[in-house]
């Protein structure tokens, strides 16, 4: 008994200090990545589509050898693979289309969510977290429109921007995190 109490305390203790370190590492890297894009935001939005485009290429591709491994008489699987792959390679050969394409699609994650939020927000009758849901319902469509504004033009220089916030504050909030454990094992020392 004594001896699986040891073992998970060790086990804990390894687990906290491979976060603290990794934290402080992918902290500094996002709060980096989060600066280039917001001052360079058409850098990232590259970026963004790049990393997208292959994402979808490979998904598109997985789909297909998974297909002709289980099922090879399954339209739907080849139909899906073929628009992911297809999507894909339209992306990396028109990457400015894809850009445009990157902005619709997350001007329509924004609406969704914004909508979302206001139901959970309108739901939750006489709660004291109402007003959170509701803030992020107002925040997320506000976002929707500022994309739709000169959709396919601003489109070039907001996904990096947008994104570049959330990797900083990624970051930051990594950066909390290793520092808040190291006070909580400071407290208990």
């Amino acid at each position: 008994m004594w001896i699986n109490s040891t073992l998970e305390m060790n086990l804990n203790k390894s687990i906290i200090d491979t976060f603290k370190k990794y934290a402080k590492i992918g902290g500094f890297l996002f709060i980096i990545l989060g600066l280039i894009g917001i001052f360079f935001p058409t850098f990232m939005t590259l970026g963004t589509l790049a990393f997208v485009t292959y994402l979808m290429l490979f998904a598109g591709l997985s789909s297909a050898t998974l297909t002709w491994i289980s099922n090879r008489k399954d339209w739907a699987g080849w139909l899906k693979s073929l628009l992911l792959t297809i999507v894909a390679l339209y992306m990396l050969f028109y990457p400015m289309s894809g850009v445009a394409t990157l902005g619709l699609l997350f001007s329509i994650y924004f609406f969704m969510d914004a909508f979302g939020s206001f139901g959970l927000g309108f739901s939750a009758q006489d709660a004291k977290h109402k007003w959170v849901w509701i803030f992020n319902a107002l925040t997320s469509f506000a976002l929707a429109i500022i994309f739709l504004i000169d959709w396919p033009f601003t489109s070039l220089w907001l996904i990096g921007f947008f994104v570049g916030i959330s990797l900083f504050f990624d970051g930051i909030a990594l950066l909390v995190g290793s520092y808040s454990v190291n006070n909580l094992e400071e407290k208990e020392k």
